[in-house]
This record gives C-alpha cells, structure tokens and sequence, in this order.
C-alpha cells in the first residue's frame, strides 16, 4: 500500500470531466470519518458519499482492505480519500486517531459510528476479553469519538452524526446479551445527544438495522442471530441518508423491522426476552465457543 494511502489523502484524484473533481459539499477540508468502513455498511457509506463528494476518512482495522476500496474511490469520483488503520478497542489508538485527524488539518463535518462486532453464545462460555473488547468498540469509542467531533460541529453550527444501533437495542437478546446491551446503549445515547442538539445546526441519528447481507454471520460462526428483515448494505445505506436530510432522529430500516422496533414497546418485557431467547439461541451450537466478528464485519448484521 503507497504511503499516500497510509498517511493521508491520495495524492492525485482521477479527472473528472472538465478536469476538476467535485467540491465537497462543506468548507474547504471538511470531511466525512467513518468507522468500520472497509466492507458492509461502512464501505456502502463511503460509496454513497463519494458518489457525492464527500471527501472522507476511513477507519477499519485492515489497512489493505483500506487501501483498496480508497483507490476505487478516488478513481471512480474523484475525492481524496484518507485511510487510518486502527483497533477501535485500544484507547490509545482511538487517541492516535483523533490526534492524526486534527493534525492533517480536517473538518470533520459527519461523523458515521458504524464500526462493532457482535459475540453469540452462553456468557460462561465467551471470552471476557472479547466482551470486554466488544463493549470498548460498540461503546466506549462511539463516545469518544462524539467528544472529539460534536464540540467542533456545534460550534461551526453544521454537522451530523450517525450511530449505528441495531434493532436489537430495542429489546434484550439472551446469547447476544453484551451485544444488545451496548447497542441499547448507542440507541439512548442517540437519542439524548439528539435532543441536547435540538435547535443547533447539528443533527444526530440513531441507525437500527435489521440483519444485513454482509460477511458477518461467516464472521460469527452461525446465523441463529438473524431475526427480522433482511435488507442490502445499500438499501440501509440509502434509507439512512434519506433519513438524514428528512432530520429524523432514529432510522429502522424495513418495514417489517419498523413494526418489530414499535412492537417492543408494548409487550411485557419477560414474553420479549422469552421469545428472542427462542429466536436467537444457540440450539445446536450451544457448546460452541463464540466467536468475534470483525470491525470490517458488522455487527449491525444481528437483529
């Protein structure tokens, strides 16, 4: 991978038409970061926005796979594309990060929290490292990375942010427990941060997908999490986009899904914890360790 791709933009963008790539659509240096950007729904993130202009920066923990959907950016719509190889789960990197950011001179103008993973099976059963990991990359850096960029958003009076829930921060998940727990989190913290924003030029929204078709489930080693709507990364993609620009705070995907997400609020919460323990238990794969998804993999898969 060039050096340009390591450390900073690419150095010349393919000609457009005319000769000049677009402008993005902020001031000059402004630029959409998204995490877990290298596939899945991260990778359709950057599609989309390159296609209109974005400049952006893209984080994921594999720097090749980085590099070569950066290339393919900047060759087919002409933006500069920065790649930030880091491990979401290390504070100290997620410092490196922020740090690197602010020495390159950019704006971060959208941030897209997208990055996370997911471990499925008996709590006595998976790895408390990986659980605590999960709860660093889901959590922790989602929080992070709001304190790096919000300030400045709001100060500039534009910007946006996008936490990627799932549906299932809508309701608890026997053998997905961690991973329920912290996507309700991302959901609260959302939501909250939405409404201190109010009347600002920043908006905030909280994604919740259904189960996506990505690599995740290979990743996770059973699929016994998907429940609900099965939907594209592009599909989630477009649908939260439109949901951006309408100012609409919480986004589900799919209708079917949107049903489910409203659904949870009005049953008994021990018949919901009984039935998604019934949905998304391990069954045959109950003495089987859980295993990580990748930061590239998302977790946003799981209902």
């Amino acid at each position: 991978m060039s050096e340009e791709l390591r450390s900073g933009f690419t150095a010349e963008p393919c000609p457009f038409p005319g000769g000049r790539p677009p402008s993005p659509p902020g001031p000059s240096g402004s630029v959409a970061l998204i995490t877990g950007a290298s596939a899945g729904i991260g990778a359709g993130y950057a599609e989309a926005l390159a296609a209109r202009g974005h400049d952006l920066v893209l984080v994921a923990r594999s720097a090749d796979a980085l590099a070569e959907l950066a290339r393919s950016l900047t060759e087919r719509h002409g933006v500069r594309v920065r790649c930030e190889p880091t491990d979401l789960a290390d504070s100290a990197a997620i410092t490196r990060l922020i740090e690197a950011v602010s020495d390159a001179g950019l704006t971060v103008d959208l941030l897209i929290n997208n990055a996370g993973f997911a471990s499925h099976g008996p709590l006595q059963q998976i790895d408390p490292g990986l659980d605590h990991r999960q709860v660093m990359v889901n959590a922790v850096a989602v929080v992070d990375l709001c304190h790096a960029f919000v300030p400045g958003m709001v100060e500039r009076d534009h910007g946006a942010v996008i936490n990627v829930s799932s549906l299932g921060g809508f309701q608890p998940a026997p053998y997905l427990a961690v991973y329920a727990a912290t996507k309700a989190f991302t959901l609260s913290f959302s939501q909250s941060l939405a409404g201190e924003l109010a009347g600002t030029g920043v908006r905030v929204q909280a994604l919740c997908p259904g189960p996506v078709r990505t690599g995740f489930f290979d990743d996770l080693g059973t699929t016994e999490g998907a429940v609900g709507q099965t939907l594209t990364a592009e599909q989630v993609v477009a649908r939260s986009l439109r949901g951006l620009e309408r100012g609409q705070p919480i986004v589900v995907p799919g209708w079917r899904n949107a049903l489910a997400a409203q659904a949870s609020r009005f049953l008994p919460r021990r018949l919901i914890t009984a039935v998604a323990k019934r949905a998304v238990g391990p069954g045959q794969h109950a003495q089987q360790a859980a295993r990580p998804s990748v930061d590239e993999r998302r977790a946003e898969d799981v209902p």
